[in-house]
């Protein structure tokens, strides 16, 4: 799959992520008509004309922004992968939240293979920190079935982050935090999620990544309540 950043300032747009992860998208050209008319010239997010028949994903790293659009739904046992598109046919893929692929930067993900979780709202009025085990294949260096060590946790709204148009205090925050003692240099920063949670319905909103120490991004559902 593949994951382009869109660097609005400039108008430019930069191939950031790549992640060949299989998948039959279907109408791949209309979405990606949609992307490039949504994404004109000297047109920012905010000003971008949005079809409505599609869901997008507001995507930043660093001072760069990104705009996704839902191309279409893996069915999984362990929940629906989202695969989202952009102008460029770059794709990321989802699952609850959780990015289960990423690639073309210096860093690359491939075959990540999660548990089964409980759902949100459950980990939500958990007493203690989940504690669970993730493996994932890592290029370049041909790094294969790499296995984490993970804790998630219910956090306190985090002082500042990326989220837009929503107050952080109205949803529910997780951080997943490697859970080995001894941690190296090279470990991962902590990735965090906001979810809504409304009756028995959980909707992870916003997200926070890391594929490597320095190489981090963040997401969110894009526009804001869609």
């Amino acid at each position: 799959m593949y994951l382009a950043f869109v660097n609005f300032k400039n108008h430019l747009v930069l191939l950031s992520l790549v992640a060949a992860m299989g998948g039959c998208a279907t109408s791949t050209n209309a979405i990606v008509q949609t992307m490039q008319s949504a994404l004109g010239r000297g047109r920012g997010i905010e000003e971008a004309k949005l079809n409505p028949d599609f869901r997008y994903l507001r995507v930043t790293i660093g001072r760069r922004v990104v705009l996704l659009a839902l191309g279409y739904l893996d069915k999984h046992p362990q929940g629906t992968i989202e695969v989202w598109y952009s102008a460029d046919r770059e794709v990321v893929r989802l699952q609850n939240g959780r990015l289960v692929g990423a690639a073309g930067l210096t860093t690359e993900w491939r075959n990540v293979v999660l548990p089964d979780f409980p759902a949100w709202s459950a980990l939500a009025s958990a007493g203690a920190p989940l504690r669970w085990s993730r493996t994932r294949d890592v290029m370049p260096g041909y790094r294969y079935g790499l296995r984490d060590s993970l804790a998630l946790s219910v956090v306190p709204p985090p002082p500042t982050s990326a989220l837009q148009g929503l107050d952080p205090k109205d949803l529910t925050w997780f951080e997943e935090r490697l859970a080995d003692e001894a941690l190296p240099k090279t470990a991962l920063p902590a990735a965090r999620y906001a979810v809504q949670l409304a009756g028995n319905e959980a909707i992870v909103v916003y997200g926070e990544q890391c594929l490597a120490p320095q190489t981090c991004f963040n997401w969110q559902r894009w526009p804001v309540g869609k």
